[in-house]
């Protein structure tokens, strides 16, 4: 493949972006860029600061202290926040429940948003979140918009909550999926909507290795 191409996948929370998003970029040898942890990353420094998570101006002033950085291990990618790993912690309940509020924020969005993009300046790199197509990457070579039932949604997230020791109810899983999806896709900045170029994969029946596939495909087709 010449070209470096820049590859946005969306979607709603556990749609299974980020699994398919390493996956993929795995495969095209990129950079796989998670801008979920970025997100959940701010929330959890907000929350560990005492900031009022809706508290624009508290936020900004935090955000010059913030350094993100991932570390890549046999594991998978860790997480620090300056010197703090915080890999587990920003994917408990408590973090998963606050961030959509805290990505609302319009310092957060500026901030996060113009480092995302000097990431992926050179292309050569799959990134995944909720408006990549849209307002990160808007001349993306490649965009995917990934979806998959509510239903289906919250049994995935009950599984990796079983395997992390989280027992949360899956029937107040789907109640915070479905809030969630009300807060990105109603927020003033840069909600959660389909890109009109980008393409739509339904997810809900397929397999991991079988959504890869056909993002692969339809990369390959643009390459």
């Amino acid at each position: 493949m010449g070209k470096l191409l820049q590859v946005a996948i969306d979607g709603p929370a556990s749609a299974g972006k980020s699994t398919v998003a390493k996956l993929v970029a795995h495969k095209l040898n990129y950079i796989y860029c998670d801008t979920g942890a970025m997100y959940r990353a701010v929330t959890w420094a907000a929350i560990h600061d005492g900031i009022q998570l809706d508290d624009d101006e508290s936020i900004e002033m935090i955000l010059s202290n913030i350094n993100i950085k991932f570390v890549p291990s046999t594991e998978g990618q860790r997480v620090f926040v300056n010197e703090t790993e915080v890999t587990t912690e920003i994917r408990m309940p408590e973090i998963s429940n606050n961030v959509s509020t805290v990505a609302a924020q319009v310092s957060v969005r500026k901030y996060l948003t113009d480092l995302q993009q000097k990431i992926a300046r050179t292309g050569g790199i799959v990134m995944d979140g909720r408006d990549i197509g849209t307002t990160v990457l808007p001349s993306a070579d490649v965009k995917i918009f990934m979806v998959a039932s509510v239903k289906e949604r919250a049994l995935r997230r009950y599984k990796e909550n079983i395997e992390k020791g989280i027992q949360t109810p899956l029937e107040i899983l789907e109640r915070e999926i479905e809030e969630r999806d009300r807060k990105d896709s109603t927020r003033t900045i840069s909600p959660l909507v389909k890109a009109v170029d980008a393409v739509q994969l339904d997810t809900t029946s397929l397999t991991i290795e079988q959504v890869v596939d056909k993002i692969m495909k339809i990369i390959e087709k643009k390459a």
